[in-house]
């Protein structure tokens, strides 16, 4: 009732390879003592696609047997973490580090959108149309919040930029993407909280017009922008903290928003 559908615990030897790997890891990233900022989140954001992504290889059930546990729900975003935590620590020892560390996830993102549009195009074929609206949606509605915030409140956003950005924009494609997967394709919302949302929207007299999904993005645009802002004096005072929770927050929309656009593009009918 309260965790989202699809978690498993994977395998013990699969589990506990991942937990020294991110105990290892963390050690290795304060021993390198990276500068974490606004920037270095958005650097981070490919990072973030990766762990999703990866997640829709392992449901289409396209990766190798042994590999598969590291990939499934949640542990994947540990997993994600150590190869995003190892690239961290490299790139820290040359001249444009967030460079390298965004380069590497962009290359990284390649395989699992790559294995995933090859099952599509042998399952089925791709459905391109409703799932890029939903993210051109997105899109617009963040630059449409970011622009309001900067008006509201500019001292939180130029404290919080680019990360207080991502934030909306990451939720702002989780709410589009899912919107347009429950109202036009059929998907179903496997997290316990989105799904109340929207069974009260759809329970409103918009419902035949406006399906249930839109009460659902409003919802994530304002917690973003709520989120951003509240976030805005911990970044200021204490910028390696405030930057890292700002980080979640904005996996936690990217991720989910990215997965559904991947998943929707491969296997929608």
């Amino acid at each position: 009732m309260v965790l989202p559908a699809g978690v498993e615990v994977p395998p013990l030897p699969h589990l506990l390879a991942v937990l020294v790997g991110v105990a290892g890891v963390a050690y290795g990233l304060r021993a390198a003592r990276v500068r974490v900022t606004p920037r270095s989140i958005v650097a981070l954001a490919p990072w973030m696609a990766v762990g999703s992504t990866l997640y829709v290889t392992y449901q289409l059930g396209v990766l190798p047997e042994a590999a598969a546990p590291f990939a499934s729900s949640p542990i994947v975003y540990a997993s994600t973490f150590v190869l995003a935590g190892l690239c961290w620590i490299g790139a820290s020892r040359t001249d444009a580090p967030l460079r390298v560390l965004a380069g590497t996830g962009f290359l990284a993102l390649a395989a699992p959108v790559g294995a995933s549009l090859q099952y599509g195009t042998t399952h089925g074929g791709l459905t391109l149309a409703w799932p890029a609206a939903g993210l051109a949606v997105g899109v617009v509605a963040a630059a449409v919040v970011w622009t309001v915030l900067r008006r509201v409140r500019p001292g939180a956003a130029r404290v919080t930029w680019p990360a207080g950005a991502l934030v909306v924009v990451g939720h702002a494609l989780d709410g589009a993407t899912t919107a347009v997967g429950v109202d036009v394709l059929g998907f179903g919302e496997r997290t316990p909280l989105s799904r109340l949302i929207m069974e009260f929207a759809a329970s409103l007299p918009t419902a035949d017009a406006l399906g249930s999904g839109w009460l659902f993005v409003l919802v994530k645009l304002a917690l973003a922008a709520g989120i951003t802002v509240l976030l805005a004096d911990y970044v200021r005072e204490a910028e390696a903290e405030g930057s890292l929770l700002l980080g979640l927050v904005a996996a936690v929309g990217l991720g989910p928003g990215m997965h559904n656009f991947l998943l929707f593009v491969v296997t929608a009918p």
